[in-house]
Parts: structure tokens; C-alpha cells; sequence
């Protein structure tokens, strides 16, 4: 991977609230009564530069907007109620724009303290220059490494140095509505789930769901467009025995056309067959409401689902449809110290103090949300196996197929998000997008 030192500057700064509903232990501030702060009705803001932050603490952008979100605060409440050298005020921001502002903010000096990135974005911003290197903190901090998977580990280091701190494994999981499966007279077993071998187990199910239902209802919630149908076009393609999609040293595109074309005709199948109901915007919701039989969905749901009254449901990992595989998507959290020339060496000492916190000691409370915690000890221990559900998908944290290690994986996954979605909702057929697919990410690479 090639670094540069200049930063490239994108759009003008806007971005940041404290999370609200944080507790006690000054974990965060709040946005209201501010002045045109803009502040939306998941906490986040459109005009963060009027809200005010507390020049005392440190603070973390944060782009944990879902039900995630509640869990994030309790782990900020906790450390600050540790009364550390430096208290940790958090500011949430719309995820759409996260890392445009984050990008503008670093390029501006005035970046937050503490940040997070996915694995996947994580190389573009190292090349770019907005994350710092962390290990001389880290070993004053006690970071054990040795306690994160070496996938984790080989995530977030770079020409031999960490630049971030693994927080956790977030995967494409299936749900099951128990209900729905006794309707259509589909055995489970003592934990709630279905038995599923191959791709004709799944379709055999799928048979007998969708008359089931009812009408408004679908056998399998996924929406027809974006990141979701991406999620389990990849597990499908890899499942398959697809190549890598691009080459170890970042310069070619080497994904499987004809594998790639295979999964995409199983996926528009579910579609046409009608399996899928057309036009799901929510499918994540849909199957909260117990408008669905099946879902394809993040582990985040998990803390979502088990807090909704009614829903008798069950996780488990990924289906393996093809070949007795068992690879599924996944990305990761990981926390990051943005790079910033006026942060004091004690104030990002503070700030690694942190994250080293969150991805370990508080890393049993992210738990709660359904993410599978990047710290082995953590996922050992008794208090984490005694979770309900989460032993169900903890596999998944070794069997799923996380994004190369690419700077331009973000532009990557536009483009075949962007291609895929036109086989989806029938603008064009699988092999004509495959192929442009695989032209345009090409270019992507230069």
C-alpha cells in the first residue's frame, strides 16, 4: 500500500453531535436547544459546527446511529465514570457523510480525538493520511494483541504498524420467525432453527412459505437495491469458489465473471419467483413487524429483535447453499485516532487509553447490540457465552470473507453495488452487468 502525506480535502465541514441519553459520568452532551443544530430524530445533525463541545474532554465521532448506538453510550458512561485523566464526550454523525466530514475535518485541523472506521474504508484512510499510527500508545495503554484473530490484526496494520483497534465482527446472519415455520410445517430444531444444506433446502422452505404468509407479507425480507442484496451476493459467489476480487498487490481486478454472473442469476431468482416481495425498503423492519418468514440481515439486529415484544425468532449463521461452504459477508468495526497536529502526546495517550477500553473491558457491553466482539477473551468468557443468541453466530467471526485489504475498496464496492442492483430490478441482464461490472472497478484501480 502506497501512503501520501498531503490529504485530500473533499467538501465543507459539517458533522457533529453528542450522543444523547448517555447517563451519567459526562458521556455525552446534548444538541437541544441549540440553535439550527438540525438535529434529527436518530440524535444525528446536519449543522454540527453549532454544537458546542466541551473543550475539557476528548471527543468521538461516532457513526453508530442505530440501535447500536444505545450500547456505544453505556460503554462512554462507564469509562467516564472511571474518572480517567480525560473524560470522552461523544458526537454522532449522519453515516451517509461520515467519512466526507471526517476526511474534511482532518484536511481543516479540526478532526475529533478518537474516530471509527470499518475495516474496509480503513486502508483508504491510512493512505490518505487521516488515521495515525498507534503502537507506541497502545503498549502504554496494555493493548493485548494477541487477544484479536490474526485477520482482525492483519485489518489494521500497515507496513508493519497498527492504525486502529479491532472492535468487533459484524456479519450477514439469517433470522428465522419460529411462527412462520410451524405454519408451513418446517421442522426446527431446539434452538429455533432451520436445517439448511444446500441452496434446494433453502428453495424447498421457500416453497412452502410463501403461500403461507399471507398477502403484504414475504418468505424472505431483502430489500432490491444497496448494500443488502450486495451482502448475500457476495457469500453467494464465494460460496461458489469465486476468486478473489482483487489481486494481492491492488492492481487488478481478478473476480470470477462466470461465478459472479451464477450468483447473481440465484439471487434475481429469489426476485422472480416472487419469494422476495418486490419493493422492501426495510427489510430489517419487516421481519421486527413479523412480516417475514426469513431474513437476511447484520447480527446488529439482534439486540434490536430481542427487545421486540412478540417476535418469536431465532439466529443462526449464514446458510451454506453451495458446495458445503460456509463463507458469508462480513466487515468490521475498528477505532481509530484521526490524525490532528494540535492534540497534545498526553491527549492521544488519553484517547488510545479509550479505545483500548471499548474494544476490551467494554467490549462485553457491545455484545448487547448482536456484534460479535473482535476480542477473544471477551467472546470465551462465561458472560458472553451465557448471552441468549449470540453462541448462534459466533462462528461467523471465522467462516465469513472480510473486504480486501485495498484502498480503493470503497470505490469497488460502489461499482458492483451500482451494477448488481441493475440485475436486481431487471435494467440489465446478469452477464452484460457482470461485465461492465468488472470494467469499471478496473478502473476504479487507477
Amino acid at each position: 500500500m502506497r501512503t501520501r502525506n498531503t490529504l485530500i480535502c473533499a467538501v465543507a465541514l459539517s458533522a457533529v453531535l453528542a450522543l444523547t441519553g448517555c447517563g451519567t459520568g459526562g458521556g455525552a452532551s446534548t444538541a437541544t436547544g441549540t440553535p439550527d443544530v438540525g438535529l434529527n430524530s436518530d440524535g444525528t445533525v446536519n449543522n454540527p459546527q453549532n454544537v458546542k463541545t466541551d473543550p475539557n474532554k476528548l471527543v468521538f465521532w461516532s457513526l453508530f446511529s442505530g440501535g447500536d448506538g444505545a450500547y456505544m453510550d453505556k460503554i462512554i458512561a462507564a469509562y467516564n465514570a472511571t474518572n480517567p485523566p480525560k473524560q470522552v464526550q461523544s458526537v454522532m454523525l449522519v453515516w451517509a457523510d461520515y467519512y466526507t466530514k471526517l476526511t474534511t475535518a482532518v484536511a481543516t485541523g479540526n478532526g475529533p480525538d478518537i474516530g471509527v472506521s470499518h475495516m474496509s474504508k480503513l486502508p483508504e484512510l491510512v493512505a490518505k493520511g487521516i488515521v495515525q499510527p498507534i503502537d507506541t500508545y497502545t503498549s502504554v495503554a496494555g493493548t493485548q494483541w494477541g487477544n484479536y484473530p490474526d485477520a482482525s490484526q492483519a485489518g489494521v496494520t500497515f507496513d508493519g504498524k497498527h492504525y486502529a483497534i479491532p472492535l468487533d465482527t459484524h456479519a450477514e446472519i439469517m433470522f428465522v420467525n419460529k411462527a412462520y415455520m410451524d405454519k408451513a410445517g418446517i421442522p426446527v430444531n431446539s434452538e429455533g432453527q432451520v436445517t439448511i444444506k444446500s441452496s434446494s433446502d433453502l428453495l424447498s422452505m421457500l416453497a412452502k412459505l410463501k403461500p403461507v404468509v399471507g398477502d403484504g407479507n414475504t418468505a424472505l425480507a431483502l430489500t432490491q437495491q444497496g448494500d443488502d442484496p450486495y451482502r448475500v451476493w457476495w457469500a453467494t459467489y464465494f460460496q461458489m469458489g469465486g476468486t478473489p476480487i482483487v489481486s494481492d498487490d491492488g492492481s487488478t481486478i481478478t473476480l470470477d465473471k462466470a461465478t459472479a454472473v451464477k450468483a447473481a442469476d440465484f439471487l434475481h431468482s429469489l426476485y422472480t419467483d416472487g419469494y422476495i416481495q418486490p419493493g422492501i425498503q426495510d427489510h430489517q423492519k419487516m421481519f421486527q413487524d413479523g412480516k417475514a418468514a426469513f431474513l437476511f440481515g447484520g447480527t446488529w439486529a439482534t439486540g434490536a429483535f430481542e427487545q421486540t415484544q412478540g417476535l418469536d425468532f431465532a439466529p443462526q449463521i449464514f446458510p451454506s447453499l453451495f458446495n458445503g461452504s460456509q463463507a458469508a459477508w462480513a466487515d468490521s468495526h475498528t477505532l481509530v485516532i484521526p490524525t490532528n497536529s494540535k492534540r497534545s502526546d498526553s491527549d492521544t495517550q488519553a484517547a488510545v487509553d479509550f479505545i483500548n477500553y471499548v474494544s476490551s473491558t467494554g467490549a462485553l457491553t457491545w455484545a448487547g447490540s448482536g456484534q460479535i466482539p473482535a476480542s477473544s477473551t471477551v467472546t470465551g468468557s462465561k458472560e458472553y457465552l451465557a448471552m441468549p443468541y449470540r453462541s448462534e453466530y459466533l462462528e461467523e467471526k471465522n467462516l465469513a470473507v472480510l473486504p480486501p485489504h485495498n484502498e480503493n475498496f470503497y470505490a469497488l464496492k460502489d461499482t458492483m453495488i451500482q451494477n448488481l442492483d441493475a440485475i436486481w430490478n431487471d435494467q440489465k441482464d446478469s452477464t452484460s452487468a457482470i461485465d461492465n461490472m468488472v470494467s469499471e472497478m478496473q478502473a476504479d484501480l487507477s
